[in-house]
């Protein structure tokens, strides 16, 4: 899973993020509470705006919890064990995969 994130855009809504990660509102509402490293600012109306920072760590704890099949607990204590180098981990994991979908597109137009 990977999501663009915009080098304009400061902050994204929870129906933006909901979409991107192709999950409901409600998981990332109930992420939000379950995990202390998303702090996403509440606008005046008290909906969720998400930082690029929030959405790192939504990407990593979506990571855990849904493609290597982390329990919230399991999840929450590794990131509290080792969350700089879990963080560095899944960003080389991510531009890896970046680096294949490249050289699958050049071998095709070849």
């Amino acid at each position: 899973m990977h999501i663009e994130l915009s080098k304009d855009k400061r902050y994204y809504s929870i129906g933006e993020v909901a979409k991107a990660f192709d999950v409901n509102a409600s998981l990332i509402r109930f992420w939000d509470t379950e995990f202390d490293i998303l702090k996403p600012k509440k606008n005046a109306k008290g909906n969720r705006m998400f930082t690029p920072e929030d959405i790192t760590n939504l990407q990593l704890i979506f990571h855990l919890v849904k493609e290597r099949g982390f329990t919230l607990e399991g999840a929450k204590t590794h990131l509290k064990e080792g969350q700089k180098k879990t963080l560095d981990k899944f960003e080389i994991i991510r531009k890896l995969e970046t680096i294949r979908t490249h050289l699958t597109n050049i071998k095709n137009q070849l």
